[in-house]
């Protein structure tokens, strides 16, 4: 655990030694609250679901965008030849920089708190689906983190590494969007639907916390990190 906690700290405050981080919170936070409140007065109704609608597709850029420096700027710099002779464990190294991404998730989420509260003022809010929303949130970006991390684990490249895991982050939210399904047999598609990040996401975010979805999160955090597991392997082969 020290070997994580001495990456994690090593890692999360490297968002906020140059404006990178910064920035990247004050993107999320116009860019997200403004979608919101284009449509939020002409529905007329106190609910944050429209947010939480519009989440996912957010996450789907600005996740990869933290994720892609991850080992694809040590790899640039040099310093992954010396992360790896320092007495550290693969699973320390690695449990420390998704950590440190996840932190810097959650912090982000924490500055949309202004949000919900701001909407209660005006109606009755269901604070149950706003809790509900948020960890499906959590559960959605960790999945997106381990995607993330693996893009940059197999990329030289951090934007090489953005576009990967744009594309792979993409492609397993896809899976559940109903246009998609219609083109596939009912039997086919239900197995489709399952894989899907976005599928599982609207499943929590209305309120109802299924033990299946948050099984399925974890086991994709569980595969891509492991994936990543792997590619760390074939680094200390290589080198």
């Amino acid at each position: 655990m020290r070997g994580t906690w001495t990456v994690f700290k090593k890692e999360f405050r490297e968002f906020f030694t140059s404006p990178t981080g910064y920035i990247y919170l004050v993107v999320f936070l116009v860019l997200t609250q403004w979608l919101f409140f284009r449509g939020f007065f002409v529905i007329g109704q106190a609910s944050v679901r429209g947010y939480f609608s519009l989440l996912p597709w957010v996450f789907l850029l600005f996740i990869p965008a933290i994720t892609m420096r991850a080992w694809a700027e040590e790899r640039r710099n040099g310093t992954l030849e010396i992360l790896m002779t320092l007495p550290l464990r693969d699973p320390e190294i690695l449990a420390g920089k998704f950590l440190a991404g996840f932190a810097f998730v959650v912090l982000s989420l924490l500055l949309t708190l202004t949000l919900p509260i701001s909407v209660s003022l005006i109606g009755n809010l269901d604070w149950g689906q706003v809790v509900a929303s948020y960890l499906g949130a959590l559960f959605l970006a960790g999945a997106y983190l381990s995607i993330g991390l693996f893009a940059s684990a197999i990329s030289a490249n951090q934007i090489v590494a953005f576009l990967l895991g744009a594309v792979f982050v993409f492609f397993f939210f896809l899976l559940g969007m109903d246009w998609v399904l219609a083109t596939f047999p009912p039997g086919v598609a239900a197995v489709l639907q399952y894989f899907g990040l976005g599928y599982h996401f609207e499943s929590i975010a209305r309120g109802v916390l299924d033990l299946r979805d948050i099984l399925y999160y974890l086991s994709v955090m569980a595969v891509f990190l492991y994936l990543n597991l792997r590619s760390m392997e074939v680094w200390r082969i290589g080198g």
